[in-house]
This record gives C-alpha cells, structure tokens and sequence, in this order.
C-alpha cells in the first residue's frame, strides 16, 4: 500500500523517513519528492508498504507526530487523476484549436490561399 506523507520537514532523509515507518512493518519503498534543479525537498514523499494492514496502523500512529520540527501529515495515496504534468489536457499549446495561434487577435492571419 502506498502511503502519501506530506509536511516534512527539507532535512528528513529517505533513511530517516524509512526508520519512521520501519516500526509498524515492513518497507517496500521510500521517495521523498525534490526539486529537479535544486535537489531540495518538496516537503512530501511517499512510502511503500508491503502489506495494508501494516499500513494502515503506521498512518494512524504516525498522522501527526512530529518530526524534525514539524507535524507531518501521513494518509494513503491517491492515484494521479490528471495523468501527467499537462493539466489542461490537448498538445501543450495553451488548449488552441490550430491554425497560427500565435497571430490571434492581430487580424486576419489565419487564411487558406
């Protein structure tokens, strides 16, 4: 079971997160998020569990506790719903319906000779 848990606090590592979690079962899987560019943290990530029960007893245990600082915050994940980074669906373009989008509104462009 995959288990989201947010509000972490930038200097939990994957090992220390993992540890956390460690004591309600066993690990699958840990992924705190970062930045691509900086390699900080997000401030979330996620741990893999192999079994549902045990999962189930780390979220309620852990929701809340503190740690680093801070209150984390620990449920079960939900699958992406928009599939991707590319939130308004379509080619990227800004959801335009072909042709020069890019002259728009400056005149007549668009024509077919």
């Amino acid at each position: 079971m995959k288990i989201f848990v947010g509000n972490l606090a930038k200097e939990v590592t994957d090992d220390e997160l993992s540890s956390e979690f460690l004591a309600y079962g066993k690990v699958k899987s840990v992924k705190i998020i970062r930045d691509l560019f900086s390699g900080e943290s997000k401030g979330f990530g996620f741990v893999e569990m192999f079994t549902k029960a045990e999962a189930e007893k780390a979220i309620s245990e852990l929701n809340t506790k503190t740690l680093k600082g801070k209150k984390i915050t620990v449920n079960e994940a939900r699958p992406k719903v928009d599939g991707g980074r590319n939130r308004k669906g379509g080619s990227g373009s800004g959801g335009s319906s072909g042709g020069n989008s890019f002259n728009k509104g400056r005149g007549n462009f668009n024509r077919k000779w």
